[in-house]
């Protein structure tokens, strides 16, 4: 048995709680499992238990057998001298501190049917390891748990979004143009976007932003993509503004190479995308001001409804016409504006403005890609973003990383009672 389920059987205190007794024959009580560790050291931390008639406060390691006690060298740890409970299913040796002093045991009793699920969850081949039995988790449920992963997932951001604050001396605006040009790169050209953003700062884009021609020469050449082997009107254009703003700015421009065109669609080509970041900001002032002052959905999505200029509505590359259309970005970056915002409203502690950052993922279609599709063929209901945010978490961050066992839905189908 893998020691990651006597782990669970003990956090989740599913072990069997009447008459425990150590392996010396003392009566154990346990009053608080204590908190799991995932730093090095023993696996639980600051743990009450009772054993005879004594009150312990400190750690519990737990093994398979005794014997691994030794075999990790824990006998010649300082870190485990706190321990004051050894769980372990088979107690095959007795185990020391430093000075010699025993330490208890004791052997984790718990319902075979917590095993049985276990090994037939982990033995599936399928989407995700409970796609036979997610059918049987009560909707309730997990309905908690998407609340439960949409913050988690609002969490990752807010952190990522504090690292790039502090890169950017706490401007938020500055930060906000940096993390909504990485969505521009939906995945594929993000960090391609990012860089761009980063090597092109907004107060320089801000002197030029009433002109869209001198924002795309500057995005276009800074990005590397008007190094061409042949030039139409426009491009040519472009290439002679870039170098007279390069100069000016001392820029320095990406290579070429980061940008990836293979497999995607033509209206995703980072040509197009960068032709309407170019648009955005040409068509915005101090964006994300604006959207604090009016978290409304629907004012929101004035601010982001914007055209590129006539030439991208013709074109997909440079020199490569297409069937004349507006290419719109759609609301994929309006997903953007919620971690920024739930972000802000937290340093602010402004409750208020969470909340409606949560009502605008409410309010938004959800995305359409493979993992929801997956989702939605197992029966679970993507009614919008705030469910969709939720389940984009859940395989990524649990079903990818076969964490079944730090899963409320995996809880629930490891405690299955066993079919008549």
């Amino acid at each position: 048995m893998k020691e990651s389920i006597l782990h669970y059987v003990w956090q989740n205190k599913l072990f069997v709680s009447q008459e425990i007794k150590t392996t010396d024959g003392e009566r154990v009580e346990i009053i608080d499992v204590g908190r799991i560790n995932t730093d090095a050291g023993p696996d639980f931390f600051n743990a009450k238990i009772k054993i005879g008639d004594t009150l312990w406060a400190g750690n519990v390691e737990i093994h398979t057998v005794s014997s691994e006690w030794n075999k990790h060298n824990h006998q010649q740890d300082k870190a485990y001298d706190s321990v004051i409970l050894h769980v372990v299913l088979q107690a095959d040796s007795d185990v020391y501190r430093i000075d010699g002093t025993k330490i208890p045991q004791l052997e984790l009793k718990f319902p075979q049917q917590i095993e049985t699920n276990y090994e037939l969850l982990f033995s599936q081949q399928k989407w995700i390891l409970c796609a036979d039995k997610i059918d049987q988790v009560p909707s309730i449920v997990i309905q908690s748990w998407k609340n439960a992963l949409l913050t988690e997932r609002l969490e990752q951001k807010m952190s990522a979004i504090e690292s790039l604050l502090n890169e950017n001396n706490r401007h938020w605006e500055e930060a906000f143009y940096i993390t909504l040009a990485r969505s521009f790169g939906f995945g594929t050209n993000s960090q391609a976007f990012e860089s761009l953003a980063k090597s092109l700062p907004l107060s320089v884009l801000g002197k030029h932003k009433d002109q869209l021609f001198q924002l795309e020469a500057l995005l276009f050449g800074q990005a590397g993509l008007l190094d061409l082997e042949t030039y139409d009107d426009y491009s040519a254009n472009l290439k002679k503004e870039y170098e007279f703003l390069r100069a000016k700015y001392e820029l320095n421009p990406l290579e070429k190479s980061q940008w990836k065109l293979l497999r995607l669609r033509p209206d995703n080509f980072p040509h197009v995308r960068i032709a309407q970041f170019a648009a955005l900001i040409h068509s915005s002032t101090k964006l994300f001001s604006k959207i604090t002052e009016n978290p409304n959905l629907t004012y929101i999505r004035t601010l982001f409804a914007y055209e590129t200029s006539t030439y991208w509505k013709a074109n997909y590359l440079f020199g490569r016409e297409s069937k004349v259309r507006t290419k719109r970005l759609g609301e994929q970056s309006i997903n953007t504006v919620v971690p920024f915002l739930f972000c802000y409203a937290d340093q602010k502690k402004n409750d208020d403005l969470k909340d409606r950052a949560l009502q605008i993922l409410e309010q938004l279609e959800s995305e359409q890609n493979a993992i929801i599709t997956g989702w939605r063929s197992l029966g679970l209901h993507v009614d919008n973003a705030f469910d969709s945010q939720s389940l984009l978490q859940l395989k990524k961050s649990y079903c990818d990383e076969k964490k079944c066992l730090r899963c409320r839905i995996g809880h629930k189908i490891l405690t299955l009672p066993k079919p008549e």
